[in-house]
């Protein structure tokens, strides 16, 4: 059995969440997301839309998605040594930086695979917060 996994903060689901999970689901068995507390969301200086609890009973309603995690730290070798998966799938803006290619070399060393996904062009919830303001402030 191949276990998979991805992480994400999920707030304002869209297509592009959907295209990720239905990738990542076709590539293993068991598929697990970590969705992104709001502690951890703030580290970036955001705040989610949608409070955490409700981001991950939206994802693990998701029919792609055999099971959730709260994602507490961004370390995500932690994570793996927590959940033992086979595979990692990651959104293809993180390929070749320089904190991708440690998680690479700690994840080759335990035999994990990183996919790198393409992300949907023309969406993020990044996006739809920034449409949604102008459309407030239009009023």
């Amino acid at each position: 059995m191949v276990i998979g996994y991805t992480s994400g903060v999920f707030d304002l689901f869209h297509i592009g969440h959907l295209n990720l999970l239905k990738n990542a689901k076709g590539l293993c068995d068991k598929l697990i997301v970590g969705v992104t507390s709001d502690e951890l969301v703030a580290y970036k200086n955001k705040k989610a839309v949608i409070p955490h609890q409700e981001r991950m009973e939206i994802v693990r309603n998701i029919k792609y998605v055999d099971a959730v995690v709260p994602q507490y730290d961004m370390d995500k070798f932690k994570m793996w040594e927590r959940l033992k998966f086979d595979v990692m799938f990651v959104g293809d803006d993180w390929f070749e930086t320089d904190k991708w290619k440690k998680f690479d070399e700690q994840f080759k060393a335990v035999g994990v695979k990183i996919i790198y996904f393409p992300y949907t062009k023309g969406v993020s919830s990044t996006l739809i917060n920034e449409i949604l303001e102008k459309q407030r402030n239009a009023k």
